[in-house]
């Protein structure tokens, strides 16, 4: 009988409808760094990234061009992790039968990262602090509201909710290595998410290293947009089961 319902909810036309939710919100996440790399490209915008030295040189740029402030900031990131939402729930779904303990361990590593990096981005909270420094009508106000921009350009630089994403990744890829139709992208996931926590690493403890580190986080993160690929390939696959 136990057996027989859960043939029955691995089937299930809701739980196929989400394989294909997880599987679309992944392949839309492989265009993120390709969208980072066209708006790079486009003119005038590694100028004005490249002025942004002082707190009050953000909230110029805000007021000059306020999406590439956002963008600056880590939006096309943020955007990125949230369409893994469905994707990390349905590989818990996909390979829950296999190895529930680690694949919930996995999830919840994501979802720790995600409230993490939430609570720390602050390119929503910069675009509302340049509009009050414009606005403002003294200097003692604008040296307030530049003490608080340096601030929260201080907290931006918390990359725990990244080091966690990372690790929900490696730990959710080595479940897939024992997971028949998962196998094949397994490597490029513990490859991927593996390099890319010792960037961190080396970003945290070793910035002497930032060089190297950027060397193998391009790596990694060729990696990890393969393994998107394959997850969103094998998602599809269970949708359309």
């Amino acid at each position: 009988m136990l057996n027989r319902a859960t043939e029955l909810d691995a089937t299930s036309p809701v739980l196929r409808s989400f394989y294909k939710a997880g599987g679309v919100t992944v392949l839309i996440t492989v265009l993120v760094p390709f969208a980072e790399m066209a708006i790079y490209y486009l003119t005038g915008v590694a100028q004005a990234s490249q002025r942004t030295v002082t707190v009050t040189d953000w909230f110029t740029l805000y007021q000059d061009n306020w999406f590439l402030g956002l963008r600056n900031l880590g939006l096309l990131n943020l955007i990125g992790a949230s369409l893994l939402t469905p994707t990390f729930l349905a590989m818990y779904f996909a390979l829950r039968r296999r190895n529930e303990p680690w694949a919930a361990l996995g999830t919840v590593l994501y979802f720790m990262g995600m409230a993490v990096y939430l609570a720390s981005n602050r390119s929503f909270a910069m675009l509302s602090l340049s509009g009050q420094y414009a606005s403002a009508a003294t200097d003692a106000q604008r040296s307030m509201l530049a003490a608080a921009g340096q601030t929260m350009l201080v907290e931006g630089l918390n990359r725990m909710g990244i080091f966690l994403i990372d690790s929900a990744g490696l730990v959710i890829s080595a479940v897939m290595l024992r997971s028949e139709g998962f196998s094949k992208a397994a490597y490029a996931g513990v490859l991927g998410n593996g390099l890319m926590i010792v960037f961190e690493i080396i970003l945290a403890f070793v910035p002497a290293w930032r060089s190297a580190g950027l060397g193998i986080a391009v790596c990694g993160g060729l990696s990890i947009m393969t393994w998107y690929l394959m997850v969103g390939r094998r998602l599809l696959q269970l949708g359309s089961a």
